[in-house]
């Protein structure tokens, strides 16, 4: 995440842009230049790209009517587009709308430092007051109705400080409460009683360390009780939507910093997609989204699988930019999806509207939420005109399709979106209707094959009609290359009596090693770049044939070379030739397996991506097993000796490689100095 955030900071510092001005007396301030931020999205390869604009700078809000903020920590934005502040300077909640308008101010005099506001359908207001240590609900007129303070229950634990900074509240009125310092997890109360501790909810998990449990496991009781406690985090925000779902966000909780709880306490996100380093507010959009905002501005938006779609927003660096900001501490978003982004420290609150094309995209999340896929394809094929390599909607459109039982347009988007999970399911039901249509004619064939096969045999045993091509093949393994050529098989099958031919019956071979090798090169760079779908590893039309085969070249030569010089150190029997030689010759269950592996890489789905994983270990295995085996007998070695030249080598290479890697430095270096002193030389004869 680091990577993508250096990227972003360098982007909003190149960009130069007209600087809004921010001055008492204006109660909000329209953005008309040009963005200061790019939008950034993840392709299929993983990789973060630059896309259209998701989301405009819309309006800056500095104050409401004559009222400034002073260290703002929350917001809510009701569906009629209020929006309530907790101004936790001012001891207060302001009420205005998008225009700067003042509605009216609530709880002053009550709340002391509030840090946290929420507002239900029916305008109860409820705030999170720190050092009144209390949660106090009013209604919408700003008449207290109750309030909530320490659990009585031990079962919120007696030594425990009551300190609540965030809260939501669900439709039957539960309050789930963020407590500063409160490792426990969210607290969870019910209305009922005046207040009743119904226990903890969505407990984040400690992370422990394999040096962690090791320490704890050697160490004395004493010498534990000295290292720091491993303790869970306590969650930094959290939101709720329409459904009743939770979100909370966790800062230092990587790839599980988001989370989406269920009624149990269940996350129902796996994994999120690069999310913040420092995650400071979150919240649940119209489309089955949800927003997520860094400290520092950034602004992610994720479906809800936790897969990032947008990241737009940034630091201000000081220049007032509209758009950036420097200290967030609250996200929110209204009926029409614009965005609500508190920032703390300069005072304001910067609201986004989303773009054409990010409207689109949200229609079509919302048509394909409600099963109507068919029709959530008319926005996508929108979002594709205008940027058809935008690999969410494709992703989106190739789902689409595969519900609508469409599997070839299904396979095709798939494709294009990199969505491997996508492209498995629809191949699976493109092979499921081609196996019906032909699996009585391959049976038939195959059958027919075997027969035929069985009756060639049969004639064959009676009247030898394949004498003939007995005896040309014969005559043909009289020739030395094709002889060591059919023996590379054998040694294949038999690598310790394989081993002695090479070394004692001359069956080293400079011409046939060498045709392995250029075997071996083709089905490797073949495999590489054709193979099916779901085993590329590689991006679309990105070929580096010459560099593949410049680097098998490099390491058969460092091999070859290093363990030509190990081997002659040690006492070993073994010439170039012959290292060479078993070097290549060990390639063969690679050429004998490796169009096995590309052909079932056409054919198989996800599911029986075992079978060729099966194959490559066995291959790399025996590859590696001859090897070794080669190196012992050609060498005449114990396996002791044999072990310790295997290593030796290994090492050699490293040193090799070290070596090469620095004389490349320095010579780029003269290269440069020489360039320079050359272009200087032209200049000063021209001038």
């Amino acid at each position: 995440m680091r990577k993508v955030r250096n990227i972003l900071k360098k982007t909003v510092m190149s960009i130069g842009l007209s600087a809004f001005i921010c001055a008492l007396g204006f109660g909000s301030i329209t953005a008309q230049a040009e963005t200061p931020y790019k939008t950034y999205t993840v392709d299929g390869y993983g990789s973060v790209q630059e896309t259209q604009t998701a989301y405009l700078a819309y309006e800056t809000i500095t104050k409401f009517g004559d009222k400034f903020l002073s260290s703002p920590s929350d917001l809510f934005v009701t569906d009629d587009g209020e929006i309530y502040v907790a101004d936790t300077g001012n001891s207060r909640i302001v009420v205005g709308d998008i225009e700067g308008n003042e509605i009216k101010t609530i709880g002053e005099g009550t709340l002391v430092t509030p840090k946290g506001v929420f507002v239900t359908e029916d305008k109860h207001v409820y705030v999170a007051d720190r050092d009144a240590q209390a949660v106090f609900e009013f209604d919408s007129d700003g008449t207290l109705l109750n309030t909530y303070t320490k659990p009585t229950s031990p079962l919120y634990g007696d030594d425990l400080t009551f300190l609540p900074i965030k809260l939501v509240v669900n439709d039957a009125g539960i309050m789930y409460v963020i407590c500063e310092s409160n490792t426990n997890g969210i607290v969870e109360i019910s209305p009922a009683e005046g207040g009743t501790f119904l226990g903890y909810f969505g407990t984040n998990f400690a992370s422990t360390s394999f040096q962690t449990i090791l320490y704890r496991a050697i160490l004395t009781d004493e010498q534990r009780a000295k290292m720091v406690s491993n303790i869970p985090a306590t969650p930094d925000n959290l939101g709720i939507d329409a459904k009743g779902l939770i979100y909370t966000v966790t800062r230092g909780d990587e790839e599980k910093s988001l989370k989406r709880l269920n009624i149990a306490g269940t996350n129902l996100i796996e994994s999120t997609d690069r999310g913040p380093d420092i995650p400071a507010a979150v919240a649940a959009g119209n489309h089955d989204n949800v927003y997520v905002a860094d400290q520092q501005g950034y602004i992610y938006e994720y479906n809800n699988e936790g897969e990032l779609i947008y990241v737009f927003g940034g630091l201000d660096d000081g220049t007032q930019r509209v758009g950036l900001s420097t200290l967030v501490t609250a996200i929110n978003v209204d009926t029409e999806d614009r965005i609500y982004v508190l920032d703390s420290d300069k005072c304001q609150i910067q609201v986004y509207e989303p773009t054409e094309f990010t409207s689109l995209l949200h229609e079509a999340l919302y048509l394909y939420s409600k099963g109507r896929y068919t029709e959530s394809k008319t926005p996508l094929e929108e979002v594709l005109k205008m940027n058809s390599m935008f690999d969410y909607a494709n992703k989106a459109m190739g789902r689409a399709y595969f519900q609508e039982e469409n599997y070839e347009m299904a396979l095709k988007y798939a494709k294009l979106a990199k969505d491997y999970e996508g492209y498995s399911d629809a191949f699976w039901e493109v092979r499921n209707q081609w196996l019906k249509k032909n699996i009585v004619t391959a049976i038939l064939l195959i059958v027919g094959l075997w027969i035929l096969v069985k009756i060639i045999k049969l004639l064959d045993a009676k009247k030898g009609i394949l004498n003939g091509v007995r005896a040309f093949w014969e005559k043909k393994k009289e020739n030395r290359f094709i002889s060591n050529l059919v023996y590379t098989k054998y040694f294949m099958k038999h690598p310790f009596d394989g081993s002695y031919g090479i070394a004692r019956e001359g069956r080293a071979s400079w011409s046939v090693a060498t045709f392995m090798l250029v075997i071996f090169i083709a089905e490797y760079v073949i495999n590489k770049y054709l193979c099916g779908f779901l085993q590329k590893t590689i991006r679309e039309g990105r070929y580096e044939i010459f560099s593949d085969i410049g680097m098998i070249l490099l390491a058969v030569i460092a091999i070859t070379a290093c363990n030509y010089l190990v081997c002659t150190i040690n006492d070993g029997e073994a010439t170039v030739k012959k290292i060479y030689t078993y070097l290549c010759y060990s390639l063969r269950p690679y050429i004998i397996l490796t169009p096995v592996i590309f052909i079932l890489s056409h054919v198989l789905t996800n599911n029986e991506q075992f079978l060729i994983t099966m194959c490559q270990i066995v291959m790399v295995v025996w590859v590696l097993v001859l090897l070794v085996i080669a190196i012992k007998e050609v060498n005449d070695y114990t396996p002791g000796e044999t072990f310790k030249v295997i290593c030796l080598t290994i090492f050699t290479i490293l040193i090799l490689a070290l070596l090469i890697f620095i004389v490349y430095v320095l010579w780029a270096q003269v290269f440069e100095f020489i360039s320079a002193l050359f272009g200087e030389v032209v200049y000063r004869i021209g001038y």
